[in-house]
């Protein structure tokens, strides 16, 4: 097997990394992390990165000694995160690479030298395995770059690391627990350790907040990035379907299947998606705050739920944007398609059934599964460590699932693509004559459950209407609910992710709602003597 630098051990029961500090045991970062650079990321975003290496005040070297220290403090030891699977062997020489390029004025674009994380299920041909989290391909190093890491490769940016993620994309279990792998362990989130970090860029957004690196990619098939990103207290963009290749990244459905950025900040976000993009449509020098002004936003409040804390935080929220000059149009009714749910299980079973096999086919590394049969009994036969705290059902159904070519499926296709766009966000544009949509990024974290999986509150916001459609969705920090980071979204037509980020970006300024993390054990302490 090849011996890589991996920081979350596989144990035979895969429970091993599911332990929550106490106070005591967890030191907050002033008392854990130290590098022999001095330099401090904790505060740093992305653009701040970016302006101290073209202002020379930092080096790529020093940023990439910073963040590995961070990791071996905050990840292997203190709170035990469990956000990153594997760190690149080759990431200080990259950085010395990078330096020489800045010393001699040959930088090759604003993210030259910058350390980038990756969700495991990316490929990048540094020698790292792509494992979606699982021992089934923990030798899967491919030697390949997926379109977005070629990108971000020949911007100069330093693919850091890998990060942990939900098993399989969490497309595996219908009684799955979010931020779980069978190779990294359970993500925590690192503002309330004993909070879901969603999933499935559990590790991305985990990592992100936590200051892991300057930034993360993470994917989105449904909810993958907003989620995560909302909990974990960062920023998160579900881009424009087919704005970013999807080649070489492992696969659930190839008509929702997207990557995204996780930054800490809304330019953040831009500038990560430029280099993504290979610098071909400017989101970083388009951002303009100033277009919130007189825009009509429609606020849909049918995407509420009965939790009264998170509705007075978006309400304050969509008061934030009544005073930047918005124009506030309530939307309180929304019925989402008959058959909507049935049509989409279809969809997403029928192209998994298709992808993953061509994928597990294709692969150029020595695995031991090439197709979803041989890896559902791959599963069954290492279940003490696959199936450790939850089963495949999802797998085993998908088996059965109907071929792409079929009327089943393309009616099916059809009906959704219906339902979220000319029946979705299209009609709510066009109805409500609007320019954008905000709601909840979702409900607030709840406790993790290992025992009767994911068990979250009546759901908020409806990021799955962008999802399916394959429309853009900005998650945006928007404050906090007893140190529970909350979020807002936006969303709109396809191609419109420029306008996104900058009324995003008018928010972000506005109310500066990102939180630190603090590490917390539990907001049970607090949320007593709050009552006392």
């Amino acid at each position: 097997m090849l011996q890589l630098k991996y920081f979350s051990p596989v144990t035979l029961t895969g429970l091993a990394l599911l332990t929550i500090c106490s106070l005591t045991a967890c030191s907050d970062d002033s008392e854990v992390v130290s590098n022999e650079a001095g330099l401090d990321v904790v505060e740093m975003t992305l653009e701040d990165v970016v302006n101290g290496l073209e202002a020379n005040d930092i080096t790529s070297a020093n940023l990439v000694q910073a963040y590995l220290t961070r990791i071996e403090a905050m990840d292997r030891r203190g709170p035990v995160l469990n956000a990153i699977i594997a760190v690149n062997p080759n990431a200080m020489v990259l950085a010395a690479e990078s330096d020489a390029r800045r010393a001699g004025g040959n930088s090759k674009s604003r993210l030259d030298g910058v350390p980038i994380l990756l969700k495991d299920n990316i490929e990048s041909m540094d020698a790292m395995a792509t494992t979606a989290g699982s021992t089934a391909l923990i030798n899967n190093v491919t030697g390949r770059d997926s379109p977005l890491v070629a990108s971000l490769r020949d911007s100069g940016a330093i693919i850091l690391g890998k990060a942990n993620l939900s098993h399989w994309a969490n497309y595996r279990s219908t009684k799955s627990v979010s931020g779980w792998s069978s190779v990294g362990g359970l993500v925590k989130n690192p503002h309330v350790l004993d909070r879901q970090a969603c999933g499935s860029s559990s590790g991305s957004a985990s990592a992100t907040a936590a200051s892991f690196a300057a930034a993360s990619v993470g994917t989105e098939t449904n909810g993958s990035i907003i989620c995560p990103s909302q909990v974990n207290g960062v920023v998160g963009l579900k881009p424009t379907h087919g704005l970013l290749p999807i080649e070489h990244i492992i696969p659930i459905a190839a008509t929702q299947d997207t990557a995204g950025p996780i930054t800490k900040s809304v330019a953040g976000a831009a500038l990560l998606l430029d280099g993504m993009t290979a610098w071909e449509y400017g989101f970083f020098d388009g951002l303009d705050a100033s277009v919130i002004g007189g825009m009509r936003i429609g606020v849909m409040n049918f995407s509420l739920n009965d939790n009264p804390r998170l509705t007075a935080a978006f309400n304050d929220a969509i008061a934030v944007l009544d005073g930047l000059g918005a124009e506030l149009v309530p939307i309180d009714e929304f019925a989402r398609e008959e058959g909507f749910w049935q049509s989409s299980d279809i969809v997403m079973k029928s192209e998994f059934n298709t992808y993953m096999t061509e994928y597990l086919a294709g692969s150029p590394a020595d695995i031991p599964v090439r197709s979803l049969a041989e890896l559902v009994a791959f599963n069954q036969a290492h279940a003490s460590v696959e199936q450790a705290i939850f089963d495949q059902d999802i797998f085993v159904s998908a088996l059965e699932a109907t071929s792409l070519d079929s009327e089943s499926y393309q009616r099916a296709l059809s009906l959704v693509k219906a339902a979220t766009r000319e029946k979705g966000i299209d009609m709510l544009l066009s109805q409500y004559e609007v320019d954008i949509l905000v709601g909840p990024s979702g409900p607030v974290s709840p406790r993790v459950d290992v025992v009767n999986g994911d068990v979250w509150p009546a759901w908020a916001g409806a990021g799955s209407l962008a999802a399916v459609s394959g429309y853009p969705n900005l998650t945006v920090p928007m404050g906090d609910i007893a140190g529970v980071p909350v979020g807002i979204s936006f969303m709109s037509g396809g191609g419109k992710d420029q306008m996104l980020l900058s009324v995003g970006l008018a928010f972000e300024q506005a109310t500066n709602a990102r939180l630190t993390p603090a590490y917390k054990s539990s907001v049970l302490a607090d949320e007593m003597q709050s009552l006392d």
